[in-house]
């Protein structure tokens, strides 16, 4: 018998010490992040008295794996749609917190007698959160509904983006000392571009294919096809230079839009588990003891720190985006940690040997601690709230209670020339990036129709082929006008408005002509007036040809109609202007809820909530607006209406998590008998129905044996004989 690889007994220590010490964890009532880190500790290289493991490359595959997971489910929660409906917020706190922390840290490391490189790398990574860390803790303390969450994780998704920017900042200053603002802008523009082209193709392509092959998928199938996603935006998001959290995260945001959304998070959570086990164990063994003795004191400021002015400064940027102080406060305290990007600037610091080797294990002691503390500091924010609330003057109890103060985007469908002009960047944004995406592709193919058709011909046909392919979104940036009543109000006002709009109209088709010139040149090697003469053709062509109009038209209503689907089997779409106020929830109703079996007369939906049932869903029928008589049943899929508090406060009386997974069968008080009929029994020759076995003795007989043939589940006119041996279920005290 060959031996079995070492990942097998690591996997095995690392699983089980995890089960042990999430079970122990769940009887003391923490939660289970803190489990996994004590049990990654036990088993780590600095604990000699329990086994460790043995190969550690392995476990750290299998931990990016888990942070892989972690992050797809993460994007299976929230979609990019979420993310804009929440913009404002997220980027007035994200871009507080980041700018104050950079500034803090660098001053911290100041004070602390670092070099210059040390504390712009501290300011960095002390800027940085943990999204997974985070994630793990809403689940455990069963907050990831409550309102203020949705803000927090569009925080981390912007904290991470702009960590890659960083990255880039601090490569260069570590490379020439210098900043490269040019590098740092094509970051950027590198990276809005693969946001905008995976999201835009993933919503168009992948809805539609799971719309195709859905009459075929089974469970396993789905399985198998969503993770095969997941890991290929990965691939593509490391190809493209970014990290595999962010690819996973994009991935589940893209499948967050489709019918099967639901389905995929519920199939993949029990994978996520097990992989997010070993990240969090991960974790756990990069604690290391000596570290924590000889920097103490150092790890002990920045820990400080962190868990306090990292905290206030992500409450401030809630603030200061016009958020309540109980919002502001229960968001502000999910911050107080450093996460793994934090890691990830340490590995280029040490790569590129700027900064001391003592940064980064001192790093990894900050994020540990922190990391232990971020269940109790969320849970901590409502208490300081209550504290606080009661101390503070009544006037500034009122306006920090005032949702309308801070900064404020104004909303509305006011036409204007600055709206105008927003609408078109946005447009000329996303057409653009389409177009080079497309004409990157076509490049890259066009060497296979070389290898077939060798020659000045297959120059010709590619070009052909790229000009078809880019027809309809050039036709867009061209000619398309989705207001045109509303610009040509606007170019009414004043001959300067005209003059601007005109402009704009001018920049769009010149844009048209040089990506036409652009393609042309790529391809044919001849005078260049003649080919810029053949794209001015090419745009003639484009401007009185209604195919190209029709054949885009039908691409931009698949996208939309893959974008909204989700939204489509909503009951009815709450307008914009209330969902400030309102929203429709679906909730399972638990078999162990206090719901089950009544009326929705007998509910507290209205009186306590003041939430009213759109529609209740029950199997494959559909009841709207179903009346106050209404019986809701376990397991019916209920549909409410209102406020966001409220419909939080209600979900965990409807959808109860039974603390207990697998219970023990009680013990019945019936069993199975049998009973031979003689002479003297008092059943010989009497019926079924006249025995009195249903009434008298509360049994019910199954199944009589007459000469070794069995009559199951007997008629009542049925009459017993000598010898019948009669089967039946009843009282233990019957016999």
């Amino acid at each position: 018998m060959s031996d079995l690889p070492v990942l097998f007994s690591d996997l095995a220590l690392i699983l089980v010490t995890a089960g042990l010490t999430t079970v122990i964890f769940k009887w003391l009532k923490q939660p289970l992040v803190l489990g996994y880190i004590i049990a990654g500790f036990l088993i780590g290289p600095y604990f000699g008295w329990f086994p460790n493991i043995n190969d550690h490359t392995s476990v750290e595959t299998w931990s990016e794996i888990g942070m892989v997971f972690l992050l797809f489910a993460i994007g299976l929660e929230f979609s990019f749609k979420k993310l804009k409906k929440v913009g404002g917020t997220v980027g007035i706190t994200a871009l507080t917190e980041l700018v104050s922390m950079c500034l803090i840290g660098f001053f911290l490391g100041k004070l602390l007698g670092w070099s210059k490189m040390d504390c712009m790398f501290l300011g960095a990574m002390l800027s940085m959160s943990s999204t997974t860390i985070i994630a793990k803790a809403f689940d455990d303390l069963k907050l990831k509904h409550e309102k203020f969450t949705e803000s927090v994780i569009g925080v981390l998704v912007v904290e991470d983006l702009a960590a890659i920017l960083m990255m880039v900042i601090l490569s260069t200053l570590s490379v020439s000392q210098t900043f490269n603002g040019k590098e740092l802008v094509f970051s950027m523009l590198k990276l809005v571009f693969f946001l905008l082209i995976w999201f835009i193709g993933g919503i168009y392509l992948i809805p539609s294919l799971l719309k195709w092959i859905r009459k075929f998928m089974s469970e396993e199938t789905l399985t198998v096809f969503a993770v095969g996603l997941c890991f290929l935006m990965v691939v593509l998001a490391n190809i493209a230079g970014f990290s595999s959290a962010l690819g996973a995260f994009i991935m589940g945001s893209i499948l967050a839009e489709t019918l099967e959304a639901e389905l995929i998070h519920k199939l993949t959570t029990p994978i996520k588990n097990l992989f997010g086990a070993v990240f969090f164990v991960s974790v756990g063994m990069m604690v290391d003891p000596s570290v924590l003795v000889q920097y103490w004191w150092q790890i002990l400021v920045i820990s400080l720190v962190v868990l306090s002015l990292k905290s206030l400064s992500s409450m401030g940027g809630m603030m200061l985006a016009g958020n309540n102080l109980k919002t502001s406060m229960q968001a502000g305290f999910c911050f107080g940690q450093i996460g793994e990007f934090s890691f990830i600037i340490a590995t280029v610091g040490m790569s590129f040997g700027v900064i001391d080797n003592f940064l980064y294990p001192i790093i990894v002691s900050v994020s540990i601690i922190t990391t232990f503390l971020t269940p109790y500091t969320i849970n901590a924010a409502l208490p300081c709230y209550n504290w606080l609330e009661k101390r503070i003057p009544e006037k500034w109890r009122q306006r920090f209670s005032n949702k309308d103060t801070g900064l404020k985007v104004k909303s509305g469908k006011q036409v204007d020339m600055r709206s105008f002009l927003m609408r078109q960047l946005k447009n000329m944004v996303i057409y653009v990036a389409i177009i080079i995406a497309l004409m990157l592709v076509c490049f890259f193919i066009d060497g296979y129709i070389m290898r077939l058709i060798p020659g000045v011909w297959s120059s010709i046909i590619n070009c052909a082929i790229t000009l078809i392919v880019l027809s309809p979104f050039l036709w867009a940036v061209a000619f398309k006008h989705k207001s045109r009543h509303a610009n040509e109000k606007l170019m009414k006002v004043d001959r300067f408005n005209k003059t601007i709009i005109s402009l704009v109209f001018a920049i769009r088709y010149i844009a048209v002509i040089l990506f036409v010139y652009n393609i042309l040149t790529h391809y044919i090697n001849f005078n260049h007036l003649a080919l810029f003469g053949i794209a001015l053709a090419f745009f003639g062509l484009l401007r009185i040809s209604n195919r190209f109009m029709r054949f885009y038209e039908r691409i931009e209503n698949r996208f939309l109609e893959n974008m909204n689907k989700r939204d489509d089997l909503q009951v009815f779409a709450v307008p914009e202007v209330l969902q400030e106020n309102f929203r429709l929830e679906k909730m399972s109703l638990s078999q162990d809820s206090e719901y089950v079996g009544k009326i929705i007369a007998e509910t507290d939906f209205r009186s306590n909530y003041n939430i009213s049932v759109v529609s209740v869903e029950r199997g494959r029928k559909v009841f709207d607006l179903p009346d106050k008589d209404f019986l809701l049943f376990p397991m019916d899929v209920i549909t409410f209406v209102g406020s966001d508090e409220q419909i939080v406060k209600l979900k965990g009386k409807v959808e109860i998590e039974d603390e207990v997974l697998v219970r023990e069968t009680v013990e019945n008080d019936v069993d199975l008998h049998k009973m031979v009929v003689t002479k003297q029994t008092p059943f010989y020759h009497v019926s079924l129905r006249e025995s009195g076995f249903s009434n008298r003795y509360k049994a019910m007989v199954i199944a009589v044996e007459r000469d070794n043939d069995f009559m199951l589940n007997p008629s009542a006119n049925i009459v017993f004989e000598e010898n019948d041996v009669v089967w039946f279920v009843g009282s233990r005290a019957i016999v």
